[in-house]
């Protein structure tokens, strides 16, 4: 009975809600998966880790304990378990509809809350970026800036053994710097982030796609440039490594890791590849060797407060710019532009000139008239 069954399933659902059973996600609920993803506390995303179960407002300004306290819900906002900003499978910049216009929209970007030109008139300025440039870029000066996140991983060290036995060693942050089941590893804190045009969207490389091995091959990378209305300036951390390929079809693959004949168990990576490549329905050739990859998780955590935020300066420089990577654009500061820079030096020296003439010629006037 339709009635029946509906009458059952809102007393099962008061009766957990009194019992306390559901509840709003946590920080913490969250973050179990999110800040401890790719096998370790910081090991993928270098704007999320543990640090933010109670953050400081120093750490983020929206999460901090000690200023807005924000659960991550307020602004990953879910319809029907559709969680915004999944920006893997859909652009998490599809549309900039301001919550300030409709409270409805998705509370997924920075504009949602804070609208097109979030400064205020002293430094209006700063609104004329927002076209090109994320909150992000200038907001986020840099990550890990609590604990370390993992920048380099390297699989073709692993399987080394001490005394016969599979180790284990730690580096100066009292991370693994070694292990013999995954290999060699670099960690980071307060990490200056990349930055690429950026609309949303990333490319990536899957088990079914052909590689160049001469080349470092972009497992998934920002999608946007300069002549892209919705791409933005935007931060990333660029997590860089060695992975296994294979070497006669010249593709990336999926090596069985855990299980009673898997690597972590054999030690023997040909037979894992073969094993995790079979329960894919993937061909493999047999013969393998590694290919140096990198991987792009972009930068929206770690908001830090305004006081903190970048200054003109840290962009806007001859040298190390912050920007020096994002090309076909002109930035004032950063770049040389030999007309121009002639054009507008010449003019500064013929507005001096004129002022240093006018000067000698009310001075010799002045003079005359006095004698």
């Amino acid at each position: 009975d339709p009635d029946t069954d509906e009458i059952a399933a809102e007393l099962q659902q008061e009766v957990a809600q009194a019992l306390g059973q559901v509840t709003l996600p946590s920080r913490e609920n969250c973050g179990d998966c999110h800040f401890t993803g790719g096998g370790g506390d910081g090991v993928k995303h270098g704007d999320l880790d543990t640090s933010l179960v109670n953050p400081s407002r120093t750490l983020d300004v929206h999460m901090g304990t000690d200023g807005k306290n924000f659960t991550c819900t307020r602004c990953h906002t879910t319809v029907e378990h559709n969680i915004a900003g999944r920006i893997y499978t859909n652009p998490a910049v599809s549309t900039r509809k301001s919550l300030l216009e409709d409270d409805l929209a998705p509370k997924i970007t920075c504009v949602s809350c804070h609208g097109s030109e979030p400064h205020k008139a002293s430094d209006a300025k700063m609104n004329d970026h927002t076209d090109v440039v994320s909150c992000q870029a200038c907001h986020i000066p840099e990550f890990a800036r609590v604990n370390p996140t993992k920048m380099w991983w390297d699989w073709s060290k692993a399987g080394e053994f001490k005394d016969g036995k599979p180790y284990e060693e730690k580096g100066p942050f009292g991370k693994p710097v070694y292990k013999s089941i995954k290999g060699e590893f670099i960690w980071e804190k307060n990490v200056v982030p990349e930055y690429f045009w950026f609309n949303g969207s990333l490319s990536s490389v899957t088990a079914d796609d052909v590689i160049d091995p001469t080349q470092i091959i972009k497992v998934n990378h920002p999608v946007g440039s300069k002549d892209d209305p919705e791409a933005r300036i935007f931060p990333f951390k660029i997590h860089r490594g060695k992975q296994p390929y294979d070497k006669i079809n010249k593709k990336l693959v999926a090596p069985l890791l855990s299980g009673k004949n898997g690597y972590w168990t054999t030690f023997d990576m040909n037979q894992a590849i073969a094993l995790g490549n079979k329960t894919l329905g993937i061909e493999y050739s047999g013969e393998f060797d590694y290919v140096e990859t990198t991987s792009a998780f972009p930068i929206t955590h770690m908001v830090a407060p305004k006081e903190n935020a970048l200054s003109c300066n840290a962009c806007h420089i001859r040298e190390n710019s912050r920007l020096a990577g994002i090309s076909q654009v002109y930035m004032p500061g950063r770049d040389k532009f030999s007309v121009v820079d002639t054009i507008g030096w010449g003019s500064v020296f013929a507005a001096l000139i004129g002022v240093l003439l006018h000067g000698l010629g009310r001075f010799f006037i002045r003079n005359g008239k006095e004698e």
